[in-house]
């Protein structure tokens, strides 16, 4: 089996390979794990490199730079099993595993703003990976459910290159501080470790969490429950994501070795809400 992640440094994706692993592996499949750094051309080189060898499946979350999707036609094309998980193209005809990355986004800011918050700031992914729109649309939703006026100088991007995401947090910190210090409340992040990063600037700036901003994650890294304070966060259940792309992927096999017609699905695993030190927890 192939598998193509982002990068390996992510907690996310590194549970995602030990469920996948151990489920390819009781079955006697080697696995091959590729990392595209974010990176398109690489991704690219990655999956001709794979079909090369001969793989009997793939498995892909898409890099962040990843527009053009011939290369995921040719591995459906050679008649392969895919299965694009996380960070997917909604376009491809193939089986799916994801969160509901919206709803997510959608319960994490309601509960900010059930807490008492109305000036709410988003520090979100790039503009391209679906995951990463979905949040950004969940958190815009919920303020305008709840009767606030969504106000753009709000919403900073980030980069998203993961490794620089905890440094990326912090500066995005200080700008928001610089912007809006005597009128913002509360943060939601794309990830954790940009709130992390965001945590470590106000920690050493001396504002108080959550007395003065409060602030919430996403994706529930390990790293949350032991920062000062712990930080709230939205729990992605990864060993479901990996057990459930490698039971389709073998679902598929099994339906190419039989010559029937592969059925693609798209599976949404749940996601709930962990709440910790970084947010008043009022309301529950």
């Amino acid at each position: 089996m192939g598998v193509i992640i982002p990068t390996m440094v992510h907690y996310f994706f590194s549970n995602i390979i030990d469920s996948i692993l151990k489920d390819c592996e009781e079955r006697g499949y080697m696995v091959i794990i590729m990392q595209s750094n974010e990176n398109y051309e690489l991704e690219k080189k990655q999956v001709d490199l794979l079909l090369s060898k001969g793989v009997d499946g793939i498995l892909i979350s898409l890099s962040n730079k990843t527009r053009d999707t011939s290369h995921l036609k040719k591995i459906i094309n050679s008649g392969i099993p895919l299965i694009l998980f996380d960070k997917i193209d909604k376009n491809i005809k193939c089986s799916k595993i994801i969160n509901d990355d919206r709803k997510a986004a959608y319960d994490a800011v309601c509960h900010l703003i059930k807490n008492g918050n109305k000036r709410i700031a988003h520090f979100r992914g790039a503009l391209n990976p679906q995951n990463s729109i979905d949040r950004f649309l969940g958190y815009k939703k919920a303020l305008t459910d709840n009767y606030i006026e969504y106000d753009t100088s709000l919403v900073y991007e980030c980069k998203n290159n993961n490794r620089d995401d905890f440094v990326e947090g912090a500066e995005l910190a200080k700008q928001l501080m610089i912007d809006h210090k005597d009128n913002v409340d509360a943060i939601f992040t794309v990830n954790d470790l940009i709130s992390i990063g965001t945590l470590n600037y106000f920690n050493r700036n001396n504002i108080k969490v959550p007395n003065e901003v409060e602030l919430f994650g996403f994706s529930n890294w390990f790293m949350t429950n032991v920062t000062t304070p712990s930080i709230s966060s939205v729990e992605q259940n990864t060993n479901k994501i990996g057990e459930k792309a490698a039971e389709i992927l073998f679902k598929e096999l099994e339906q190419k070795a039989n010559e029937e017609a592969i059925l693609h699905e798209t599976h949404i695993i749940e996601t709930e809400l962990i709440f910790r030190d970084s947010t008043n927890n009022k309301i529950k």
